[in-house]
């Protein structure tokens, strides 16, 4: 029993602890947020969606993407023949297939890398506004709310710049991968003739 409420008690307060974590990290989220503004909100918002679908791109390059272009593969080698015009066709949706399954979201990622500049530059124009607020209530004399506004405008461009950086970085990754999957999926796609598997050659005409 003791052991029991020692492992009861030690789970307990790791889970403060955790919970103490996410709650400093929220915090300096808002932080970061007011510091910047409210584009901050939405290049946040745009790069959780964005490393999800990476997440979720690197999981399917990782666990699901060999499986499935095993049974494609084995799907074609399994057909009674592979060197009419007809099975070339087959062999043709195949890849077109495996294609969509392996680029799937890349296009969406590539706009989301593609937008966090221009959110960052959107940033900087309403902190520049800002800025231009204070000089025509107060004049120069307010040099706090000045580089407070300054402030506003570079960090927008800095968040959106580290989290395009990132993303185009990633985003290069799982095309080289995808490419290098989709490579090796066609060259397992290997055409038959009579006698003979295995065999590339000039596709035999309409059965």
């Amino acid at each position: 029993m003791n052991r029991v409420r020692d492992c009861l008690l030690l789970g307990s307060r790791q889970g403060a602890a955790m919970i103490e974590m996410w709650k400093a990290v929220w915090r300096n989220l808002e932080d970061f947020a007011e510091q910047g503004g409210p584009v901050i909100w939405l290049l946040l918002l745009v790069s959780a969606v964005m490393w999800t679908l990476i997440g979720e791109r690197l999981l399917y390059l990782l666990l699901f993407a060999r499986n499935q272009t095993t049974q494609s593969q084995q799907q074609w080698m399994s057909r009674g023949e592979r060197s009419s015009w007809f099975a070339h066709q087959v062999r043709e949706a195949l890849i077109v297939d495996m294609n969509l399954r392996l680029n799937q979201f890349l296009p969406l990622i590539r706009a989301l890398v593609l937008l966090c500049p221009l959110l960052g530059l959107l940033g900087t124009v309403t902190g520049m506004v800002t800025v231009f607020d204070v000089i025509a209530l107060e004049g120069t004399s307010d040099a706090q709310s000045m580089a407070r506004g300054v402030f506003r405008a570079t960090l927008p461009t800095m968040a959106g710049l580290v989290i395009s950086i990132s993303g185009l970085y990633m985003l290069a990754q799982l095309q080289r991968w995808t490419q290098d999957r989709l490579e090796r999926f066609k060259d397992g796609l290997t055409f038959g003739v009579p006698g003979g598997d295995g065999y590339k050659g000039e596709v035999h005409g309409n059965p």
